[in-house]
């Protein structure tokens, strides 16, 4: 018998769960203020849904959520009165299994909401709940191209078993886009680099790296064609099957370029609120420590304004590690010049 929550844990699940231990990777999200900034909002813009309501944050983290979640519309530091009065959630549960949790527990504390704020270590599948059931669930789990690291999985669990009849998920909704992107110098910087290493050949780390995507900030002026959603998620209706999808799609070319690599990005929604709240993760707007996934292709294809690459988008967990992804894209240039006809496939693992 042991008291380390991670004993008995495959080293991959352990790894995931370590790496949420440092404070580092919490102080990257707790600035992405795009992302913080949402959820703060769509919190304090409706506290008529959180007041008196029991609250489950799924992947506390350093419990920002659970905090935001007690205390609607502070001001800071919050006074002694607003504190005992009975504004925000009766009661939030935070869940985690990474020992960050530990230090969440000193956060809240210090922040007088220790009675107000519950916090468990471990899986949310196996903890015991002070509750049956909650009012609304919140949850930051969304992960490089969205599902990367597969905590969804964790809240759809939750859903299922502890969401109440008509009770409310924040966010609810998540839209995947793919766009083509011009993007010859990296490519070669990344990719072509493999062709000469220090006089040798190296291609066979080439392919390598042409199946690793790399999660980056892209310029909106490298975009070359029109952005499209590929994968809509319903917070309130997916199932885990469903998080295996495989789906067509089309850009239009915007001008005459290259593209030398397919992006994709997510766009969240809390669809819930009374003035309903979004954000995107794409190369249009601002910066968010989510980036852009880039997936370099084989060919180099050249489009001219009107064109169209289409093709079709296949995902699934990995059989060995199920937070790792196998993503394939195929794609195939819609052109009229015989000269320029082009199609290839990519395959590559998160």
């Amino acid at each position: 018998m042991t008291d380390d929550p991670m004993a008995g844990l495959a080293h991959s699940e352990a790894h995931y769960f370590n790496s949420y231990n440092h404070h580092g990777i919490h102080e990257e999200m707790l600035k992405d203020e795009v992302r913080t900034r949402s959820y703060r909002d769509s919190i304090y813009q409706n506290g008529h849904l959180f007041k008196d309501k029991v609250v489950l944050d799924v992947g506390c983290g350093t419990s920002i959520l659970s905090m935001f979640a007690t205390l609607p519309k502070p001001s800071w530091p919050p006074p002694r009165a607003f504190l005992d009065s009975n504004a925000g959630a009766k009661h939030v549960i935070g869940v985690d299994m990474s020992t960050i949790i530990e230090k969440a527990k000193e956060i809240v504390e210090v922040n007088g909401m220790s009675d107000k704020i519950t916090l468990l270590q471990g899986k949310m599948e196996e903890v015991v709940l002070p509750f049956p059931q909650v009012d609304i669930i919140i949850s930051e789990w969304m992960g490089y191209f969205l599902l990367y690291e597969s905590m969804l999985d964790t809240v759809l669990f939750a859903r299922d078993k502890y969401l109440a009849p008509g009770g409310l998920i924040f966010p609810d909704k998540a839209t995947i886009y793919m766009a083509g992107i011009e993007d010859g110098d990296y490519k070669e910087e990344k990719i072509g680099f493999w062709d000469n290493v220090w006089g040798f050949d190296y291609t066979p780390l080439k392919h390598t790296a042409l199946t690793e995507p790399l999660v980056d900030t892209v310029e909106m002026k490298a975009v070359v064609t029109d952005p499209a959603p590929v994968f809509n998620i319903d917070l309130y209706t997916v199932k885990k099957e469903d998080l295996a999808f495989s789906s067509q799609f089309s850009l239009n070319v915007r001008r005459n370029d290259f593209v030398h690599a397919i992006i994709a990005w997510f766009d969240i929604e809390f669809t819930a609120c009374h003035k309903p709240i979004k954000f995107s993760t794409g190369p249009h707007t601002k910066y968010t420590h989510w980036k852009q996934t880039v997936f370099y292709i084989h060919d180099v294809l050249t489009v001219e304004t009107g064109e169209k690459i289409v093709g079709q988008l296949t995902n699934k967990p990995n059989e060995k590690n199920p937070r790792d992804l196998d993503i394939a894209i195929s794609y195939k240039l819609e052109t009229e010049d015989p000269h320029r006809v082009a199609s290839g496939a990519g395959h590559y693992k998160m």
